[in-house]
């Protein structure tokens, strides 16, 4: 049976998970900007993946939730830092059993969505894909197996969930539904334990400004990665979200699996002078941190590090003069 998705965030991720729902016959607008979105209009969506490239034309796009109207699904693939106003916009798009899965890296995002939209309409969701927008209407899938995990907040496996993930596999993307019942299940401790990773990787990637595999070659830096890693499990304790024993371990594993050449999305946007997600990824394990009176060094002074590096990229952007004063 086909769904109708939205799209909002229309990127590496966004792209790359639209494009296969809509290559395998479900109705799916992607809703983007600029250069990208016109190319996508005139000359269709292509895909570059060692899965198989394909090219969709025609493909439904547009700049206004407004004008594509509700849909079945929102699939929400904007940065961390969108989040907030992504809430806001996408109001048109929902009917009466709309819901929305975010893609987020980092673990608030589903929060955030809730607070404007109603935590009934949310799931918990991640990603694991290393993608990216090539040129504008291209979208290359450089590694890893594309995977989405999806869940109720509240623990249970509902029709709705069971649904999308169908709907995901159909289209060739592995999906879990993590549950409720024992002490590391559920997409909440799933989302962590992705940020466990995502955090520590992109935090040192963009001071260090190396790829993955000098990264974790190194043993100086591979023992940072731990570090890094050790600290955000203690504040997912603190939180009492339950990882598993050998979190750390399982992670470095995955870690060694990735192609040498591989960035973070926070790595590349701050290397290249764009506002990033460091305030949702080590500057969020700073924040728990905090909260939970969890010490949390490495990361803070990874966080500390790239701050001038954000601030002036979000000074470019607004269009006004870097603002090299502290602030808190």
């Amino acid at each position: 049976m086909s769904i109708r998705f939205a799209v909002f965030g229309s990127g590496g991720v966004g792209g790359y998970f639209g494009g296969r729902l809509a290559q395998t016959g479900h109705d799916v607008t992607f809703i983007a900007r600029g250069a990208h979105l016109t190319a996508m209009k005139q000359q269709g969506l292509r895909v570059k993946s060692p899965l198989g490239d394909f090219h969709l034309q025609p493909v439904k796009a547009s700049s206004s939730a407004q004008e594509v109207g509700p849909v079945d699904v929102v699939l929400v693939a904007v940065k961390a830092w969108q989040v907030p106003a992504a809430a806001e916009t996408i109001q048109p798009l929902l009917g009466k059993n709309t819901f929305v899965l975010p893609l987020q890296n980092g673990v608030e995002a589903p929060s955030q969505l809730a607070s404007v939209l109603g935590e009934q309409r949310i799931l918990g969701g991640l990603c694991k894909i290393i993608s990216l927008v090539a040129e504008p209407g291209t979208i290359h899938h450089l590694g890893a197996e594309p995977y989405i995990a999806l869940g109720e907040l509240s623990g249970d496996l509902t029709p709705r969930c069971e649904k999308l993930a169908a709907a995901l596999r159909g289209a060739g993307i592995k999906v879990d539904i993590p549950v409720g019942g024992d002490d590391t299940s559920g997409i909440e401790a799933a989302m962590w334990q992705k940020f466990l990773f995502i955090a520590a990787v992109s935090g040192i990637g963009a001071v260090t400004r190396a790829p993955l595999g000098t990264v974790r070659e190194l043993p100086e830096t591979r023992a940072l990665l731990v570090a890094a890693m050790q600290e955000i499990v203690q504040v997912a304790r603190a939180l009492k979200i339950p990882l598993a024993d050998g979190i750390i371990e399982k992670t470095l594993a995955f870690l060694d699996s990735l192609p040498p050449e591989t960035t973070a999305s926070m790595q590349r946007d701050l290397m290249e002078g764009r506002p990033s997600e460091l305030e949702h990824q080590n500057g969020a394990v700073v924040r728990l941190g905090l909260q939970t009176g969890v010490k949390t060094p490495v990361n803070t002074t990874l966080y500390a590090s790239l701050l001038p590096m954000e601030r002036q990229a979000r000074a470019r952007q607004e269009g006004s003069p870097s603002d090299p004063t502290p602030r808190t």
